[in-house]
């Protein structure tokens, strides 16, 4: 055979280059896309397997997992962004490997636990992210003896009220309205309930905690120490680690509870009754929590609108001491016997989703609500009663606006009783009760949610004079990014002051200390989270 030529050998070994760097140029690809997720593996606890847990978007069931816990869609449409991959952690181990992993490669982490984020900040973000799903991590351990019960974070507020009941028919906890909201997020954010009056709020009963901080470690309240332990209560959990679980002391309640549902309408004399309701409702027993829902119905006219109040109320007590109660301290309300209900404190949960209290308490423990909707939340605090003139004035507005509805809770009682410095939510004496603005719709689309976005801006906006001011004050809970965004650059501390004086008041600067010598990274960030201190940022 002849000697090939140079150049002859250059043409027969170009195909053979040209598929090696192909299959380089693919590896290395490949490789980019699977370090966070061989870092995930790699960091996992063998005993543990995580692989099972990891679901990314090749995956059949990512989808399913992802809109399993979307309470709002608001945040479930084809243009949402979705997250790269979806750790549903089983174990502690799973967290740490997603806390570690999250750091190392740079990739936000968001954390649900039942999804009920007003504003999908747990699991939604304008950059690319991962989520940290909890809802496997919700064993609750109930011991009567002691009075308490350690819960996991992924839990729901029914499967709570559930165990307790099956250990004791007289110990309760004061907790979500809603039994399929998140104890994770309803605690770390400083949760109230229909007993708040009585007991004050979820995280004025929290004793201990778990939590997987910025450096992967698994910290109880004491390794953690007490500014992070105050600060998981009520200032936001997902600011500052990965709270795994809360020890909580239980709450007694007697065997029988009384419920009751009245409604008038303006020409019923709402307007008189919802003005004494604000004299009666924050200083009444403590024993006895009334909320109103104002919204817009038909007249009894053709064509015409009125306003109807709902005083919706849960009376640890028997009908009869409620009667007596009523007709001495509130008798515009008009309460008769035929309006109580007598039932246990469990299915008084029951009442307030508008389901029937005979129904099976199972109800409880569906992970599902019902039904879901597009809505949008806002808040306020009153300080101070408002005029007959006043409320003709929000009336008006309604009427004006139609689909926005108000919910009015009060306060006093044990809630007056704690300091504002107490926990990290700070709403206690001084305010009368808390204003909720609502706005439900079911048809998809942009510029019908605008529209019905605005409606709760507008009667916002009116109700200004009213409320508490320097600052306005906000619930945590009632996630608002209408009070701003924290997009966690270089004017992190600024823009997360804005919103967070509303929700924290002078509590806010505690939370800033806090948050930036346990993660002063900013790992745990989202857009409304507690900013570090701007000299500290890395």
């Amino acid at each position: 055979m002849g000697i090939l030529s140079l150049s002859r050998i250059s043409l027969l070994l170009l195909p053979i280059v040209l598929l090696l760097s192909f299959l380089c140029s693919a590896s290395a690809a490949n490789s980019s896309n699977n370090t966070f997720f061989d870092c995930l593996v790699s960091q996992s606890n063998p005993s543990y397997p995580i692989t099972s847990a990891i679901f990314t978007p090749q995956n059949t069931s990512f989808s399913s997992v992802l809109q399993a816990y979307i309470r709002n869609l608001r945040f479930n449409t084809s243009t949402t962004r979705k997250p790269d991959l979806i750790v549903t952690a089983s174990h502690y181990t799973h967290v740490q490997a997603a806390v570690i992993c999250g750091q190392k490669h740079n990739l936000q982490m968001k954390i649900r636990s039942g999804g009920h984020d007003y504003e999908g900040v747990s699991y939604v973000a304008e950059v690319p992210f991962f989520l940290l799903d909890m809802f496997n991590l919700r064993s609750i351990e109930v011991d009567i003896k002691s009075e308490t019960a350690w819960v996991q974070a992924g839990a729901i507020v029914g499967e709570v009220y559930y165990r307790i009941a099956e250990k004791s028919k007289v110990h309760g906890f004061p907790a979500a309205v809603g039994p399929s909201v998140g104890i994770g997020g309803h605690i770390s954010g400083g949760g109230y309930g229909n007993m708040m009056r009585k007991y004050g709020l979820s995280v004025d009963h929290v004793i201990d905690a778990q939590l997987i901080d910025a450096q992967g470690r698994l910290l109880d309240r004491k390794s953690m120490g007490e500014d992070l332990f105050w600060a998981i209560r009520g200032g936001g959990g997902a600011s500052f680690g990965v709270v795994l679980s809360y020890k909580i002391n239980l709450v007694r309640v007697p065997e029988s509870v009384t419920v009751f549902q009245v409604r008038k309408t303006l020409e019923e004399n709402a307007t008189d009754i919802v003005y004494n309701w604000q004299h009666v409702a924050p200083n009444i027993d403590n024993d006895l929590f009334i909320r109103i829902v104002l919204d817009v119905v038909n007249g009894t006219q053709n064509g015409t609108k009125t306003v109807r109040a709902t005083f919706l109320a849960l009376y640890l007590g028997d009908s009869k001491s409620l009667l007596s109660l009523l007709n001495e301290k509130f008798p515009q309300l008009g309460l008769k016997q035929s309006d109580c209900i007598e039932t246990s404190w469990l299915r008084s949960v029951l009442f307030f989703i508008n389901v029937n209290v005979t129904a099976p308490v199972d109800i409880l423990i569906n992970r599902q609500p019902p039904s879901l909707s597009y809505f949008k939340r806002k808040s306020d605090y009153e300080q101070k009663p408002i005029s007959k003139e006043g409320l003709e004035g929000i009336w008006k507005k309604m009427i004006e606006l139609v689909d926005a509805i108000l919910y009015f809770n009060p306060y006093g009682g044990k809630m007056a009783e704690i300091p504002s410095t107490e926990v990290p939510f700070p709403h206690r004496a001084g305010n009368l009760w808390k204003v909720q603005y609502q706005a439900n719709w079911n048809q998809p689309g942009k510029e019908v949610a605008d529209h019905y976005i605005n409606l709760t801006r507008e009667l916002h906006e009116y109700m200004t004079p009213f409320v508490s001011n320097n600052p306005r004050g906000a619930f945590f809970n009632y996630k608002d990014l209408d009070l701003g965004i924290n997009h966690n650059g270089k004017g992190s501390y600024d823009e997360g002051r804005v919103y967070g004086v509303e929700y924290f008041k002078d509590n806010f600067n505690r939370l800033v200390e806090i948050k930036t010598k346990v993660d002063s990274g900013n790992f745990f960030r989202n857009e409304q989270s507690i900013p570090i201190l701007p000299h500290k940022k890395s």
